[in-house]
């Protein structure tokens, strides 16, 4: 099971930063994640962008992928294109029921591979943020680059039920765990309080890793 350790260590590969912001005058959190892949910008870009391969590492898109375009990706948010400069950088609305958020994405070259930048910047719910912190939001992208970089590194489609039982099985389990806790250190580092914080991952690590059967109704 060679394969399975090397996804383990793979949620060493993003490097997680928190920030605090404001929009429209609205207290916000940023989630950050970086990470560098082995392939050119170009690749890169073709690979988060086409509508042909997102499918293959990630989860079905549909819409227009152009500036003022809306996109849906399946069974998630949906939201519009803002900006998109090929193949640097692309940023679009996160809308998921009532609650919007902002993703932008860069690729910076980086030697012979490419520097992926996911910044998901959320107004703050205090409840929200203090039950579940940053890897809220943070951990379902470190399974998102964790999928690319399979996708990048052999070129193939990611096997769907893989990604859907990964999170729950021993080795998603620690990956969510190593994840979440570089989230919380990250929202230490911005000024959260540590005890909080790492119940907080506590919490993440919980919800991303319960069967769904597991779950009580309501």
């Amino acid at each position: 099971m060679g394969m399975a350790i090397d996804l383990v260590a793979t949620a060493g590969l993003v490097t997680r930063e928190v920030r605090s912001g404001t929009r429209d005058g609205v207290p916000t959190k940023i989630a950050v994640a970086r990470r560098r892949y082995p392939t050119d910008q170009a690749d890169l870009w073709d690979a988060l962008t086409n509508g042909d391969r997102i499918p293959r590492w990630f989860v079905p898109v549909s819409g227009d992928l152009r500036v003022g375009g809306r996109y849906q990706v399946e069974g998630n948010a949906g939201g519009v294109v803002e900006r998109c400069e090929e193949p640097e950088m692309f940023a679009v609305t996160w809308e998921f029921g009532p609650m919007v958020s902002w993703l932008e994405v860069r690729l910076t070259p980086a030697g012979d591979g490419t520097t992926l930048e996911l910044a998901h910047e959320a107004q703050v719910d205090p409840d929200l943020w203090g039950q579940f912190g940053p890897g809220a939001v943070g951990v379902g992208w470190d399974l998102g680059l964790m999928g690319l970089g399979l996708h990048i590194e052999s070129g193939a489609p990611v096997d769907p039920e893989l990604a859907a039982t990964f999170p729950t099985s021993p080795e998603g389990v620690e990956f969510v765990r190593r994840a979440a806790a570089g989230w919380a250190e990250a929202a230490v580092i911005d000024g959260d309080e540590p005890g909080p914080a790492y119940e907080a991952a506590e919490r993440t690590v919980a919800a991303y890793t319960t069967q769904p059967e597991d779950v009580p109704e309501g």
